[in-house]
């Protein structure tokens, strides 16, 4: 919890520092006392019940009372946003679950010049299970499907308490109207509190080039270099990428966007320690997606062939990530979502005594009902399957039984509210 009043702390400060350095910008004097907030706040509270089936069990019944709150201002030269969901989650008529609590924090600060953006954000979470459905990653709570899932775990377990933080920024500048340069880098941590899973530091940097060919198409050239360390573990792995890129604005609703070049892989160890390199090897790289915006929803699909630091399970993984998201609202009443995912994951390769190989592979599904009543209250119906077969074997002690090998089933039913957007002006 400590952790969650400091980042409140970071938010309260870098909005405060935001508006006092837009003021100044703006008008050549510090903000005055009592000046309004400018921007954008919501927020959503819930209460539902679930039914989890699966993971050896009968059925645990489980309350979850939960929200979301999100702000953004309207800066156009220093714009800052926050999001946070969380909540708490009480179980009975079965196994208790390792953990109650479970929050997600996402920060951004941007500054804009005539030519060039620079971006900070920060993105850290806490949770009981792997990130699936929903921003807080915990499947029935009610919240929005969309915007789901943690890129460091595509491995899928149950009560193994963690904490994912990772720090991103970013530099864009604009040669001219059709070229424009990129470059930035990432610092992420995995960390598993209870130690039945390997603490994972991952590192990143990039840069490249786009240009512009006309309104509708854009070729690029993207250069990334990402390492991969373990805590206690004297053992890292690197990858170096080299991919070319193409995106089209087919019309104002369908747009498509391809990369894809080679990968190559090394590591490094320490013999002594009974943790030998890997054998350098090249793979494709592939990131390709689509997004359809609808009269009255939208959908998105995505598709990723690459490496992980291996999800807390693995010295480094290779992955094939596909995910899909689609939304519809019928009316101003009802709102229906759906979303899911397939990944596979597989070991870069077997290391010394941990003997950490194998496959896993994953999928879940997720959908949504959710019906206005009134102006602020509604009502949802929320249910989640996820499925994960694996051969995994590690031989550390209680990693096997948080790894997920099995359906398991999530159905809830509850109720929440959902103020209108509050609308800060100066």
């Amino acid at each position: 919890m400590k952790l969650s009043y400091t980042l409140l702390a970071v938010v309260l400060t870098a909005s405060a520092a935001t508006r006092a350095q837009d003021a100044t910008a703006t008008t050549g004097a510090p903000a005055q006392a009592g000046q309004p907030v400018s921007g954008t706040l919501h927020y959503d509270l819930r209460y539902s019940q679930a039914t989890q089936l699966g993971n050896n069990e009968g059925g645990v019944e489980v309350i979850f009372a939960s929200g979301d709150a999100s702000y953004a201002n309207i800066s156009k030269r220093l714009p800052f946003s926050m999001q946070y969901g969380g909540g708490y989650s009480w179980s009975w008529g079965g196994q208790p679950s390792t953990g109650n609590v479970f929050q997600h924090l996402a920060l951004s600060q941007g500054v804009i010049g005539h030519a060039w953006k620079l971006a900070a954000s920060e993105n850290v979470s806490y949770s009981f299970e792997t990130p699936t459905t929903g921003f807080s990653g915990v499947p029935g709570t009610g919240g929005s499907l969309s915007g789901s899932g943690s890129p460091d775990q595509t491995i899928l377990s149950l009560n193994s308490r963690t904490v994912d933080n990772t720090t991103t920024v970013s530099f864009t500048d604009r040669l001219n109207h059709a070229v424009s340069l990129n470059a930035g880098g990432s610092w992420g941590q995995l960390r598993f509190i209870d130690g039945n899973g390997e603490d994972t530091n991952t590192q990143m940097a990039m840069g490249g080039i786009t240009r512009r060919l006309d309104a509708r198409n854009s070729i690029s050239g993207q250069y990334s270099f990402l390492q991969y360390s373990y805590s206690g573990i004297s053992y890292t792995a690197q990858t170096n990428t080299l991919q070319f890129g193409y995106s089209r604005q087919w019309n104002r609703q369908f747009s498509t966007a391809v990369s894809a070049g080679p990968m190559w892989i090394s590591s490094s160890g320490t013999p002594g320690a009974g943790i030998a390199p890997a054998p350098d090897s090249t793979m494709l790289s592939l990131d390709a997606s689509a997004n359809y915006v609808l009269r009255r929803g939208s959908a998105s699909v995505s598709y990723t062939h690459g490496t992980t630091g291996g999800s807390g399970y693995f010295l480094g993984s290779k992955i094939d990530n596909v995910s899909a998201n689609y939304s519809r609202n019928f009316g101003k009443k009802l709102t229906t979502e759906v979303t899911g995912a397939y990944m596979r994951t597989a070991s870069l390769s077997a290391l010394g005594p941990f003997k950490i190989t194998g496959v896993t592979n994953a999928k879940f599904v997720g959908g949504q009902a959710t019906r206005r009543l009134g102006h602020y209250m509604n009502v949802f119906a929320d249910y989640t399957a996820i499925s994960q077969s694996s051969n995994v074997q590690i031989s550390l002690l209680n990693y096997n039984s948080t790894v997920l090998n099995g359906v398991y089933q999530v159905i809830s039913f509850g109720i929440g509210y959902s103020p209108r957007d509050r609308r800060f002006g100066k």
